[in-house]
């Protein structure tokens, strides 16, 4: 393991041989959206250590980072209603909040729950700007073929995952009636993203008529896409062939530092190489200017 996975000078040392300014710093210890504390049979303590935790991560890990480490920080997933006022709590120090990619794995009511369980913490987060991220294995479940895979195989069912979140948001309906709810995804490469939004709006208009998806998404998924998500990639030479149908303002750019299938450290010459027949406006959008505006960063340079 290398020092920087745990050591702010370290990692500030393998930023700088990566070319790297700024990344967003999810968590390892209380897993990737803190199902630890989500677990924890004593709610009060499981709430003290989400406070506690986020505290760390923005006053010590990252504070120590003159402004390079970007926090992400964690919420209390068992209750939205104490969720929603960590937004306000933390918004003004950190970039976004941390949820699992599906709220209804860890035991918490679904998304789609018909009583709007997770509306007030959609709501904090479109009060505050606070942008909601998701990382793979978020929701302590892997996508499996079957019994006995070797570890190597998960990886190629990664991106499985990307498509169940990316299918699933644009059909919530949740995202029409808040205007400025943003939610980035990080590290589900972009490349798919087309097809399933070509898929969703084909579903959408054969479907529409039954089960109450007229009522909640009057218009085509993909037009949801555009407003309210942004995927994020490190090695997808696919999907930079299909920056026009994505988006060039709907992409960001990450090394997925330090996990073994990390570009470190050649991130920067694999996003020459892969970004070559980009226009210069188009790169500087996908490895710096839509981070900048999306997380609101005060970078420079």
């Amino acid at each position: 393991m290398r020092p920087g996975s745990f050591s702010v000078k370290e990692r500030l040392e393998d930023m700088d041989l990566n070319h790297i300014e700024a990344p967003c710093v999810f968590p390892t210890f209380p897993r990737f959206c803190g199902q630890t504390f989500t677990e924890a049979k004593d709610k009060e303590l499981g709430l003290l250590c989400v406070k506690a935790y986020n505290d760390w991560m923005v006053e010590e890990w990252c504070g120590q980072s003159g402004g390079r480490l970007i926090p992400l920080t964690l919420i209390p997933l068992w209750d939205a209603a104490l969720a929603a006022p960590r937004c306000t709590a933390t918004r003004p120090r950190c970039a976004g909040g941390v949820l699992q990619r599906d709220p209804a794995l860890p035991r918490t009511p679904s998304v789609h729950d018909p009583d709007g369980y997770w509306d007030p913490f959609f709501a904090a987060c479109e009060e505050t700007e606070t942008i909601i991220n998701m990382h793979i294995g978020s929701s302590s479940k892997m996508p499996s073929t079957s019994t006995g895979r070797t570890a190597s195989s998960r990886f190629d069912l990664d991106a499985h995952q990307r498509h169940v979140l990316h299918g699933r948001l644009p059909l919530l309906g949740r995202l029409r009636p808040l205007c400025r709810l943003e939610g980035g995804v990080l590290g589900g490469q972009i490349g798919w993203i087309p097809y399933i939004l070509e898929r969703a709006d084909r579903v959408w208009e054969d479907n529409r008529g039954w089960g109450g998806v007229a009522d909640i998404v009057p218009e085509p998924p993909s037009t949801y896409f555009k407003d309210h998500i942004w995927g994020c990639f490190f090695d997808d030479a696919h999907g930079i062939r299909s920056v026009d149908e994505i988006g060039e303002d709907n992409i960001t750019y990450e090394s997925d530092y330090p996990h073994s299938d990390s570009t470190w450290p050649n991130t920067a010459k694999i996003a020459e190489e892969q970004m070559a027949n980009l226009t210069d406006e188009q790169k500087r959008k996908i490895v710096r200017g839509n981070a900048i505006k999306l997380f609101g960063l005060d970078l420079v340079a």
